[in-house]
């Protein structure tokens, strides 16, 4: 009998939802505009603070798309983006026939290296080569070191974008993330720490670029009796219906933050005594939110990898799945610029994804535990 499917990242409901969207049909509102929506990037706006501004759209990629046009981001400009990443943000460069360059890691956190981004922009201001802009991903929850790439940024005249989808609730020195550049990114992706089933958002210091990007994100229709355009617009609005599982989500926030990393608590103590067996660290400088519990595996001390594991895992019918794989080692990405790599390669090489839902019963986790520890001892390393 095939036991019952655990999976990598759920939608984890909390009620508080019903509410919201009862009311959007009880009221009618079920486009993209409503009540739900402006309470949504409301309430989004005063949890992260710093005087920030939001946007709610159609997904993650539709907001960083927003982002890079705004800064003015067209064809034949190079935009720096961290390797180790999904190819949703790499994406919305190739939308307005830019380039992508990617920067290798940082052993701390795994995220876009402050050392080689200084490298790259010194390299490239010699040839008037520098890139328009910089997107620097928080991957699996855990930020960059933002100050020091911001710095940068700043020096070489560089516009710098958050991308925080994977991120929501993590922390940088006490700051929330997507706060910590002058634009930044979430999603709400059934998969993340809160979800409105699909969607994304743009969180701006500048109301006045916010305006500009609602106004794209809505067919760029002018203020008319009829349907006037002056410029190229997209479909890329949230509906009032989504934005209220948003609000009723984003209610329980913290709660979602302290589940996870009570599951990364759970298995870096399961698996502490196999030797070669680590939780991804947490950087010092700030909170990792766990979106994801990465498993690290040292190849040196171990005769079981990621892909064994995996395949052990999927037996049992639960999902896992490797860390990214490296943008610069992806084929339609052959012939692009890369500054680095090794490391960013040996994280996707040792890396794990471990089941990680804020719903996650510890009778659940023991059984994924169970499997971990069977394969590590089965397939352990003579000593």
């Amino acid at each position: 009998m095939t036991r019952r499917r655990l999976y990598l990242s759920v939608p984890h409901m909390s009620g508080l939802e019903d509410d919201y969207v009862a009311e959007a049909f009880s009221s009618n509102w079920l486009s993209t505009v409503g009540p739900n929506l402006d309470g949504f990037e409301r309430e989004m706006s005063e949890r992260l603070g710093h005087g920030v501004h939001a946007l709610a759209v159609s997904s993650g990629t539709a907001a960083l798309h927003l982002v890079l046009r705004s800064l003015g981001v067209s064809a034949g400009d190079r935009v720096a983006v961290s390797t180790l990443t999904f190819a949703g943000s790499v994406y919305p460069i190739l939308y307005l026939g830019a380039v992508p360059v990617f920067i290798d890691s940082d052993k701390a956190s795994a995220n876009i290296d402050p050392a080689l981004v200084a490298e790259y922009f010194r390299d490239a201001a010699k040839r008037n080569a520098l890139p328009r802009a910089l997107i620097a991903v928080h991957l699996y929850g855990q930020h960059a070191d933002i100050d020091a790439v911001a710095a940068l940024c700043e020096d070489y005249g560089v516009a710098l974008v958050e991308d925080a989808a994977e991120s929501l609730g993590a922390t940088y020195k006490g700051r929330e993330t997507a706060t910590t550049a002058q634009m930044s990114i979430l999603s709400f992706n059934g998969n993340k720490m809160i979800t409105t089933t699909g969607g994304g958002m743009v969180i701006a210091k500048d109301a006045e670029l916010i305006a500009r990007m609602r106004k794209w994100a809505n067919q760029s229709r002018e203020p008319s009796v009829e349907y006037l355009h002056n410029e190229v617009g997209y479909n890329y609005r949230l509906s009032n219906v989504l934005a209220g599982i948003g609000r009723g989500q984003l209610r329980v926030l913290d709660d979602r933050v302290t589940a996870r990393r009570a599951v990364a608590t759970r298995y870096a103590e399961a698996l502490a005594d196999i030797p070669g067996v680590r939780l991804q660290d947490e950087a010092p400088w700030g909170t990792h939110s766990r979106w994801l519990s990465v498993l690290m595996l040292d190849p040196s001390e171990l005769a079981v990898g990621p892909r064994e594991l995996i395949r052990d895992l999927e037996r049992d019918n639960i999902e896992s799945r490797p860390v990214w794989r490296p943008m610069h080692t992806q084929p339609l990405f052959s012939d692009a610029q890369s500054v680095g790599g090794s490391v960013a390669e040996r994280f996707y090489e040792c890396g794990l994804c471990l089941p990680s839902s804020s719903s996650l019963t510890e009778d659940d986790q023991t059984r994924v535990i169970g499997i971990l520890r069977t394969s590590f001892m089965t397939l352990a390393v003579p000593r």
